[in-house]
């Protein structure tokens, strides 16, 4: 008695990876917005935390200088002395240039600032522009 035995190639079927496909789209489809809004999250925390050292070096420049930069110097006050008596910086390290914002947009300094403050620093956020929604500004920051 002959025995007919055939011998099945190692492989997968049409349907199976469809199915291993449907399921990969699934899970890409929940996973990656998530990741995708970390993103965002991540680099408003990095704007309000250069925002946070901003001020913290523009106060030290007051203490030292007895006033702020004005708008004209800007941030770069912090930088280079402007030729101002008391100045003991740079009091941004590790830069040689302002850092921009997460979104590769510069900060907007301006001295004084508006509705009485000292000073506005304010980032335009993800459009890059002033005076938005999405506009992250000093006065504004949970403390």
């Amino acid at each position: 008695m002959k025995r007919d035995v055939r011998y099945r190639q190692g492989g997968f079927t049409l349907i199976e990876l469809v199915v291993v496909i449907v399921i990969v789209a699934i899970l890409a489809a929940t996973v990656l917005p998530r990741f995708l809004g970390r993103t965002e999250d991540a680099k408003r925390s990095s704007a309000v935390s250069t925002i946070q050292t901003f001020r913290t070096q523009l106060e030290l420049y007051q203490i030292d200088v007895g006033h702020y930069p004005t708008s004209s110097q800007g941030l770069s006050a912090l930088l280079v002395n402007a030729g101002e008596k008391g100045w003991n910086g740079p009091y941004l390290k590790d830069v040689t240039t302002v850092p921009k914002d997460a979104w590769d947009h510069d900060y907007t300094y301006k001295q004084p600032g508006d509705a009485g403050r000292e000073y506005d620093i304010v980032s335009p956020g993800p459009d890059g522009q002033l005076g938005t929604a999405d506009d992250i500004q000093h006065w504004n920051l949970q403390k």
